[in-house]
């Protein structure tokens, strides 16, 4: 594609250099650049992401042909100056990879927890009804069955367009993508065609970088403002929503879209009754717009239920029966990292959940709580350089579900675990049930090697990650295998 076609897209630029040069592909990243790319100069946020203008010369040397800046560097290659690099990026990659959603049906998922659990319910109810599916989220990329790991949830523009132009060539029908709050506010889905945008909920998170719990609300609620005006006959844009969540009218009234509503407390179109929850799996009778079934779910927890009803809701509007809905639910398995159970032959539950908020946490232990026979040994930490106002939250939310917690550490960074720690420890009411272990591979061992018969072990906060941010480097590190090798080692004894 020639950059003067590229040039076009935007009608408020400066352009210096030849048009006429050929791009081969898009990048933001310098240390990714290949012959022919056209390297995009986004601006700094403070704390999260650099300023890739200090990066367009290590770009040009890796074989850049062209810059999109906000500024003239004096770099003698072709350049767009632009107002807004972002706005101009989600363009341009949508443009550049030829209008990829377009070729699908896009549904997305936002809200603090349950995003991904909700997207594989909504993945696995399609795949099996007949459909070909692809997925974006935390855990990954899927497409055409051969699953891509991801560095962040909500992908930047040019890699997110490219993905969805590899589904649409293998002819995927139905992407299910989770939509990030910072995503959403940094413009990275701009371009994406929605047909349903679905919201599980709003709790506190990522107010580091929002600021503001406002701010980080309507972050999401931009998603379904920009579900568009225009009502046709083949294109209904729908928005799910969770009618017991306080933040639903606000979300109900900032969208076009038609609302369709699922919950289990208020009014809503898709409901649960007659809820059963245990710790092997969930019943509940569903009663909605398209007749009432019983439901059985392999997950566990009252939150799961609200899972269920949002996948279950956006799958009713695609046409799925409520029989075969029931079918593919009752085949689901456990989702990766969310509220997994590690089994090894112990007598004791050890489960692997993401939970690293405080609502999620809350929702894992209380729902451990319904069904405990034994002690509650809940190990957790709070990432470093992030939102240090939920620290204490969670402390005092693992502090009252648990008989013990072992504070620890999650992703430290740059700061210091200890102090992250204390931060934890400080909203406790009762610390004496609490330990401190800053290693964390020592910390489920430790939890491990102190569980007695019918005790459940919550390890929460890093779920299907693999890895973990110590300082400046990152290593490899599994609570799943980390686990499993401390309880293969104490039934060896």
């Amino acid at each position: 594609m020639k950059l003067i076609e590229i040039s076009k897209l935007l009608t408020i630029k400066r352009t210096i250099g030849n048009m006429n040069v050929e791009i081969t592909g898009i990048q933001m990243d310098s240390r990714k650049i290949e012959k022919g790319n056209l390297f995009i100069c986004t601006p700094g946020i403070t704390g999260f992401l650099e300023d890739r203008h200090h990066y367009a010369n290590d770009a040009i040397k890796n074989g850049a042909i062209a810059l999109v800046t906000e500024k003239d560097l004096g770099i003698d290659v072709p350049t767009i100056i632009v107002n807004d690099a972002r706005y101009a990026m989600a363009i341009i990659s949508t443009h550049f990879y030829g209008y990829p959603s377009l070729d699908m049906k896009l549904i997305g998922i936002t809200g603090t927890n349950g995003k991904t659990t909700t997207s594989y319910i909504i993945d696995k109810i399609l795949s099996d009804y007949g459909y070909k599916t692809g997925l974006m989220g935390n855990n990954g990329v899927k497409i055409n069955h051969n699953v891509y790991p991801t560095d962040i949830n909500t992908q930047e523009p040019p890699i997110l367009q490219r993905h969805l132009r590899k589904m649409a060539e293998v002819n995927t029908e139905y992407c299910v993508m989770e939509v990030s709050s910072q995503g959403l506010d940094m413009r990275r889905v701009l371009g994406c065609h929605f047909q349903t945008a679905i919201f599980t909920n709003l709790t506190q998170d990522h107010l580091d970088y929002h600021g503001t719990f406002e701010a980080y609300r309507d972050a999401k609620a931009s998603f379904f403002s920009r579900l568009g005006n225009a009502f046709t006959p083949k294109n209904n844009k729908y928005a799910v929503l969770n009618a017991d969540d306080p933040s639903y009218e606000f979300f109900r009234r900032i969208t076009p879209a038609e609302v369709i509503t699922y919950g289990i407390s208020k009014k809503a179109d898709v409901t649960a009754h007659n809820i059963l929850l245990t710790s092997k799996g969930t019943r509940f009778i569903l009663k909605c717009f398209a007749g009432e079934i019983d439901i059985d779910l392999n997950l566990v927890g009252r939150f799961n239920v609200y899972n269920a009803l949002a996948g279950i809701t956006a799958t009713l509007l695609e046409g799925v029966s409520l029989s075969d809905i029931k079918k593919s639910l009752s085949e689901l398995s456990s989702v990766d990292g969310r509220m997994e159970i590690v089994n090894v032959g112990q007598e004791f539950l050890v489960i692997v959940d993401y939970a690293h908020t405080p609502d999620a946490l809350e929702n894992a232990l209380s729902t451990i709580k319904e069904f405990a026979k034994g002690k509650i040994i809940t190990v957790f930490g709070c990432g470093g350089n992030r939102d240090k106002t939920k620290r204490p939250v969670m402390g005092k939310i693992a502090n009252q579900y648990s008989d013990t917690v072992i504070i620890t550490s999650d992703n430290p960074r740059t700061e210091d675990p200890v102090s992250i720690i204390e931060d934890i420890r400080n909203g406790m009411v009762n610390p004496n049930n609490c330990l401190s272990i800053v290693n964390r591979d020592e910390a489920i061992v430790k939890a491990i090697n102190i569980a007695t018969k019918d005790d459940i072990i919550l390890i929460a906060g890093k779920g299907h990650e693999k890895y973990q941010i110590l300082e400046n480097k990152t290593i490899q590190f599994d609570d799943k295998e980390i686990a499993k090798k401390a309880l293969s080692e104490l039934l060896k004894k």
